[in-house]
């Protein structure tokens, strides 16, 4: 059971953090089209959509190697659940569109499977194991 527990954190972290590494990758490749679709949306924003964009592309970059090696594991799994539900709300609610809708759960359901990372750690197979003996 202990192995089955281990390596279920190390593949959900590889899961979860994958998407978050690949859409990161594709606004670093094309911040234009990331630009459009944040600008689409109207909010109101303190810098340039195309800025925001790859800062966010950063996040997720970033965010996303830290959970796969399972280094700082909760820090970037609280910041990626709240960059989940903000996107959720921001951009994905609209009742009258079930595609949205349906991008909006799947937003939520990231951000409670990154909560339930920052609450019980990365498993043993992480750096932050490795960093505290083997215990985590």
């Amino acid at each position: 059971m202990f192995l089955i527990r281990n390596l279920a954190f190390l593949l959900g972290r590889i899961l979860i953090a994958a998407l978050f590494l690949y859409d990161g990758y594709l606004t670093v490749k094309a911040p234009s089209a990331a630009a459009g679709f944040i600008g689409r949306v109207g909010l109101k924003l303190p810098v340039e959509a195309g800025t925001l964009a790859l800062a966010l592309a950063a996040v997720m970059l970033v965010g996303g190697v830290l959970i796969i090696i399972g280094l700082w594991t909760r820090v970037p799994a609280i910041l990626l659940a709240a960059f989940c539900v903000a996107t959720a709300v921001l951009f994905h609610y609209h009742p009258s569109d079930a595609s949205e809708m349906i991008q909006m759960g799947k937003d939520l359901g990231l951000a409670g499977g990154f909560l339930f990372l920052a609450a019980a750690g990365p498993g043993l197979y992480s750096v932050d194991a490795r960093r505290r003996g083997g215990m985590i």
